[in-house]
């Protein structure tokens, strides 16, 4: 098993050239298989990892967070990307002290939003979210600097849509010590290729959740680094599970077991995994 400066160093040179896919599981299990198919590196889902505890995005505590932060990081041999929201703490002081507990989970990279968590007034002011990142950066680098931070800014999820703002953010974000700079929500090629342009040489994170017209291919042309997909891996799990128990409950029939991965081939995957 590479060790957590392992996996950092390959994480940070798959930032360096060329596109790459960072799908999102939800558990051990989901992490494992992705990995056993060849992604070079994951990223953990705050919406999958709430919905696989029974409460809704964002309805666990920090504690809860790191554990499952570390669990991932431990499991995987590649390098682990962490969902961190906003950080568990309004003050940058705060952020600092939960960036501090993320790296020592042994996760590759990590990323702080903007949202803070309030519909009403969804992103924090500007300075005031400038000096979150400043300060996630300071911690990373007090705890030895080789996690990759990302900076979030979500506008264009959280009913706030305004490019030339996002972009704004997102630049300051860079010059505050994000690697990493990623708009959620932003999916147009215009809208893709101008935050690509306006961070450069940085990479950026490019979210697909739903059906696209892009693909890899064209998300690398538009010089897209890294594309991760949120929780829709977990959502088409749940698609899945949640169209065969309505047909349980609906018609009292159990076609819709014919979709169902084999357990064979399940059992013998995570067999091999464990004896590896």
């Amino acid at each position: 098993m590479p060790t957590a400066a392992d996996k950092r160093a390959g994480f940070k040179r798959l930032h360096e050239s060329g596109c790459f896919v960072i799908p999102n599981p939800w558990d051990v299990g989901s992490a494992l298989y992705l990995q056993s198919m060849g992604f070079k590196a994951l990223a953990t889902t705050s919406a999958g990892f709430a919905w696989s505890r029974g409460v809704g995005d964002s309805g666990f505590t920090r504690e809860a967070a790191l554990a499952h932060i570390a669990e991932l990081s431990a499991a995987a041999a590649v390098p682990v990307n962490a969902d961190f929201e906003g950080g568990y703490a309004d003050a940058p002081e705060g952020v600092a002290e939960s960036v501090r507990l993320c790296a020592a989970t042994g996760v590759a990279g990590l990323s702080i939003e903007d949202f803070t968590g309030d519909r009403a007034n969804p992103l924090y002011p500007f300075d005031l979210a400038v000096a979150r990142i400043k300060a996630a950066r300071a911690a990373i680098d007090k705890a030895g600097g080789d996690v990759l931070l990302t900076g979030r800014s979500e506008g264009f999820i959280r009913g706030k849509p305004d490019l030339d703002e996002t972009i704004r953010r997102l630049k300051a974000y860079s010059e505050a010590g994000a690697d990493c700079l990623y708009a959620p929500g932003i999916s147009t090629r215009e809208q893709i290729a101008a935050v690509v342009g306006a961070v450069a040489p940085k990479p950026v994170n490019l979210l697909i959740g739903s059906p696209s017209e892009l693909s890899v291919k064209d998300c690398a042309g538009l010089g897209v680094r890294r594309i991760s997909v949120g929780g829709s891996l977990a959502r088409a799990a749940w698609g899945g599970f949640i169209r065969a128990a309505k047909q349980i409950m609906d018609t009292g029939n159990f076609n819709a077991f014919a979709d169902a991965a084999p357990g064979a081939e399940l059992n013998k995957l995570f067999h091999q995994m464990k004896r590896g």
